[in-house]
């Protein structure tokens, strides 16, 4: 009985250490876009969500978006991609993140997905783009 004992206490620190992580794999987002919506406004709700969610928005060619998000010491570049039907979101690099053989610092994961959920939210409202 003791040894069983011992066997579920080891099993649940291990099972504590791994919630812990500090790194998940790298999301990438891949949305589609509601009919209805021209190329310019979908590069106006991810520039919008870019700068309510303070990234450094830069466009790099039609069609594309550089964004970097800074945080203390901390670092990531992203490119964005969109036409009128859709957009992506791709790592692209990072600083201080733990990057490392295709897995990050969850934060990466984070602001990644805020910055995905804003992208809709601008885009269901539709009508100021």
């Amino acid at each position: 009985m003791n040894n069983v004992a011992k066997l579920l206490t080891a099993l649940a620190i291990m099972g504590s250490l791994a919630g812990c992580a500090r790194t998940a794999p790298i999301a990438n987002v891949h949305s589609t876009v509601s009919s209805g919506h021209t190329q310019s406004q979908v590069k106006n709700a991810i520039l919008k969500a870019g700068q309510e969610r303070k990234w450094i928005m830069s466009e790099a060619a039609p069609g594309e978006i550089n964004a970097r998000q800074q945080s203390r010491d901390h670092m990531a570049e992203v490119r964005i991609n969109y036409t009128a039907t859709s957009y992506s979101i791709t790592y692209a690099n990072s600083q201080n993140l733990k990057a490392s053989g295709g897995k990050i610092h969850k934060n990466y994961n984070r602001w990644i997905y805020n910055l995905d959920k804003d992208i809709q939210l601008n885009l269901s409202a539709g009508s100021d783009l």
